[in-house]
């Protein structure tokens, strides 16, 4: 049952405009409440705290974020249920997929998004680990009992088509096909399922009916991902974890063997199989770019040989690079989904440059099989268009960097108000297209009068004044002066603020788009249930010699211990010169796990475990401790609830300083109108 706290404020009077509360049914979530049980204690707070609408910077800045800091003090002292995160983030879902008029909803998933990592600041660094890679468990597990780092399932790779984040429950692989996170599929069942997310019956007696089902096997950046907690995802302490991740110095995968178990854990160079350290997302970049640039070589290589009666050794290669790419991305989208393939715009470059690579394979071999030499040229010009795609690719490990990752957010959303705003731009295009076709048709077909409506468009109109006349003495004029006015003020005026507007409100928060997209391709690239990872072009060997075999051993240990086995064959280069780069790198480096050392604050959770304490104890010492602290600040002469909690964010933009000093000027001002009216009263009372 929620614990009722009713604690006395401080003999001073909040000066805020809005008396702040303090008596709150505190959740009670013991260490074995299952996933199920803590989303719905915390909904009831979060219902019960969060009563009138308020912004993300209110919440986390002024008196009325006073609830939430009440909760991380009582989560952060008595709470040490793993799923805590995770379900503040799927809450987090839930409100702000719901269509609330009067913004309340907005405000609670605000709210979830602001205890999340300021629970995670509590934390020591490794604690905070465990958090967010704690993943779900099944629905018929009793509690959530079980600590994170310990192996909850063996990695199921079947016939290596394990799809990303696919950790699902026996009820779900029973019911339909392993659905990836990112797919669309999987996340319309996400998205029904997070309406009934709060009020469903603690004794579901259907399972597959139940919905927790759907976010069974996920982990809290996986959740955060799905859900678009961007503000959670940049925050310093979960972009630790994330760069960890990024860098090897968190792992899923111990060893390569038969019976390895996928599990996040810290990497130890002593103890650990050094052929793990292919699935380490920066050495799958590093190689990204090796391939693209041999890649590219090749490509060259073909293009200045230029070979019409026969097929050529570069080109064989090419050739095999291509069906190597192409399989690599095919497993790529399999691992990730529709929804997290599409976010990372570089695929859509990916997907363009198979797109020109198999046409330009297909006129190739006709145009050499058949001798037509006409044919082979036009499959060299095709190949020609494959450098204004694989250029910026090889590039795009400048997206890496937090300036250049910065400005592609802001390009992306550019280009999407510019095709929309084309869309109008077509429509006033064909109906004056129609209008000067049908009144010049003696002197303009309709093809010269289409390319003179372009060249006036992008600026040529001078042509307009020049033929206005010939198209029609009467109507052609003040046709011609209506359309060049529309053209060439109008609506490349509004084009161009429109695009100014777009990149100033994207740009605002590209910081939080650019580590929301380097999250989900982190992600992608350490989640997959895959053991063996083949880098191409060596993913085409184990396609050939593996998938005949798959039809004839049914045993999947030997299945397995054959991939393994031909994984270290042919990347034990690749492996030796990782290990000497690590060498080096630890030599300098005095900590093995990369800066995730102890905790940020003198009491840690792991120091509070198995603490006989009585619960109305301790949160009666949460409640009193905040107010104390809301009292230290009146004696500084400071606003009490105006001063923004260590959260773990960035220091603020001007912006955020100015709203954050606005604020605190409506405050005084309030105060000081309060403080007249008191003493008015008083005066009024003594006469």
């Amino acid at each position: 049952m929620p614990i009722r706290v009713k604690a006395r404020p401080g003999p001073e009077r909040d000066p805020s405009p809005t008396p702040m509360r303090y008596d709150y049914d505190m959740p009670d979530i013991p260490d074995n409440d299952s996933f199920r049980q803590v989303v719905k204690k915390l909904a009831l707070y979060l219902v019960d705290a969060v009563e009138l609408p308020s912004t993300f910077e209110q919440l986390r800045t002024t008196s009325a974020g006073a609830s939430l800091r009440i909760l991380v003090d009582h989560l952060s002292a008595n709470c040490r249920n793993p799923a805590i995160v995770n379900a503040l983030l799927a809450l987090k879902w839930h409100y702000a997929t719901q269509n609330d008029l009067k913004g309340l909803s907005e405000a609670r998933a605000n709210a979830c998004e602001i205890v999340a990592w300021r629970y995670l600041t509590r934390l020591s660094e490794r604690d905070a680990v465990d958090y967010c890679l704690f993943e779900i468990p099944d629905a018929d597990d009793e509690s959530c009992a079980s600590r994170p780092e310990t192996p909850q399932r063996r990695d199921e790779e079947a016939d290596e088509n394990a799809p990303l984040l696919n950790r699902y429950h026996s009820h779900a692989n029973r019911n339909g096909p392993n659905r990836p996170v990112g797919s669309s599929s999987k996340r319309v069942q996400l998205l029904s399922s997070l309406s009934r997310l709060t009020n469903y019956s603690e004794d579901t007696s259907d399972n597959s009916t139940d919905p927790i089902n759907a976010f069974v096997g996920l982990n809290a950046l996986e959740i955060a991902a799905v859900a678009n907690a961007k503000r959670f995802l940049s925050q310093h302490i979960v972009q630790k974890i994330v760069t960890g991740i990024w860098n090897g110095d968190i792992v899923y995968w111990e060893s390569l063997s038969v019976h390895s178990q996928k599990a996040p854990r810290f990497y130890n160079p002593h103890t650990m199989d050094p052929f793990s350290r292919l699935r380490v997302p920066k050495y799958l970049k590093t190689w990204e770019v090796f391939f693209f640039a041999t890649f590219l070589v090749l490509y060259y290589l073909v293009l200045i040989t230029r070979d019409n009666t026969h097929l050529t050794v570069p080109e064989v290669l090419l050739f095999i690079w291509i069906g190597a790419f192409c399989y690599d991305e095919l497993s790529e989208w399999l691992d990730a989904g529709s929804i997290f393939y599409a976010t990372d715009v570089w695929n859509i470059f990916d997907l363009a440059i198979i797109g020109i690579a198999v046409a330009f394979a297909i006129l190739r071999v006709i145009g050499v099989t058949t001798g037509n030499n006409d044919l082979s040229e036009r499959a060299f010009d095709v190949l020609a268009l494959e450098a204004l795609f694989m250029v910026p690719r090889i590039c795009s490990i400048l997206s890496l960097s937090p300036y250049w990752g910065t400005l592609i957010p802001c390009l992306k959303e550019m280009g999407k108000d510019f095709l929309k705003f084309m869309i109008l731009v077509v429509i006033i295009y064909l109906g004056f297209l129609t209008t000067f076709s049908l009144v010049g048709r003696e002197n303009f077909a309709l093809g010269r009068m289409t390319w003179i409506l372009t060249k006036i468009f992008f600026g040529s109109s001078s042509t307009g004044f020049d033929i206005m006349n010939e198209i029609d003495p009467f109507f052609g004029p003040p046709l011609m002066i209506i359309f060049i006015t529309l053209s060439s003020i109008l609506l490349m005026g509004s084009l161009t603020g429109m695009l100014s507007n777009s990149f100033s409100r994207v740009i605002t928060h590209a910081r939080e788009e650019y580590l929301y997209v380097y999250s989900v391709y982190v992600l992608e690239a350490s989640t997959s249930n895959r053991l063996t990872h083949f880098y191409p072009p060596f993913n085409l060997i184990a396609l050939v010699v593996f998938r005949p075999w798959r039809l004839i051993f049914a045993n999947d240990d030997k299945f397995r211990a054959g991939r393994i086995w031909l994984l270290k064959m042919t990347h034990f280069p690749i492996v030796g010169i990782i290990k000497l780069y690590e060498v080096v790198r630890y030599k300098v480096s005095e900590d093995d796990f990369a800066g995730f050392k102890g905790p940020k604050m003198t009491i840690s959770p792991a120091n509070l475990k198995g603490r006989p304490v009585t619960p109305h104890r301790q949160t009666g010492a949460t409640t009193q401790a905040f107010l104390e602290s809301q009292a230290s600040l009146r004696r500084a002469g400071r606003q009490p609830g105006s001063i923004r909690e260590d959260d773990g964010m960035d220091e603020p933009t001007a912006v955020e300083t100015q709203i954050q000093e606005l604020s605190k000027k409506i405050e005084n001002l309030t105060a000081l109108v309060v403080a007249m009216q008191q003493t008015q009263g008083a005066s009024a009372t003594s006469h």
